[in-house]
C-alpha cells in the first residue's frame, strides 16, 4: 500500500535547529523508493508504507536524539497523493 506522509518539525532550541532540519530532509532523501517533497512549510513523502514508516522511525528517534526539544507534527493519508497536494 503506499501513502503520503506530511511533516512539519518545530525544534524548540534556539540555536542549531536550522543544520538540523536539513540533515534531517537529507537522510530521509536517501531512501531512493521515497519521494520526498519541500516547500516553506513542511515535506512530504511520498512511497510505500513500510518502507516510509520504517524511515520515520530511524528518523525521528535521531532527531529526538539530537535535539529533543523539538516537536513534529505528521499527517498520514491512506493513499499516494503526489503532485495533488
Amino acid at each position: 500500500m503506499e501513502i503520503s506522509v506530511d511533516i512539519s518539525m518545530y525544534p524548540l532550541a534556539i540555536e542549531g535547529y536550522e543544520a538540523e532540519i536539513s540533515a534531517f530532509i537529507e537522510r530521509l532523501k536517501t531512501e531512493p523508493s521515497v519521494k520526498v517533497i519541500c516547500n516553506e512549510l513542511s515535506t512530504q513523502l511520498h512511497g510505500e508504507y513500510k518502507t516510509i514508516m520504517a524511515l520515520l522511525d530511524e528518523e525521528m528517534f535521531s532527531v529526538f536524539t539530537n535535539l529533543p526539544h523539538s516537536v513534529m507534527v505528521l499527517k498520514f493519508i491512506g493513499n499516494n497523493r503526489e503532485g495533488i497536494f
